[in-house]
């Protein structure tokens, strides 16, 4: 049995589209609760990448360290 998970192309949009910014305009070590992203959202963000198949990633995972290189590293690595 295959699992996939959310790629970082996945993780980035779908912080960028929260933020209302470009994918692109996001540095990866920026802290994004500084960016505006809060509580609710990043638990919409945990919600949508477990549905794409990231399993075991927790609220408490991504809050512990708000950087998008951080957040890839958890999210690629939850469906292993």
């Amino acid at each position: 049995m295959s699992t996939t998970t959310p790629s970082a192309e996945l993780v980035r949009a779908d912080v960028a589209d929260l933020l209302g910014v470009q994918p692109g305009e996001l540095d990866a070590d920026a802290d994004l609760l500084d960016l505006g992203l809060d509580s609710m959202r990043i638990m919409s963000l945990v919600e949508r990448w477990r549905a794409a198949g990231a399993t075991g990633l927790e609220f408490a995972d991504l809050a512990e360290d708000p950087r998008l290189a951080r957040w890839t590293e958890l999210v690629a690595g939850a469906g292993a």
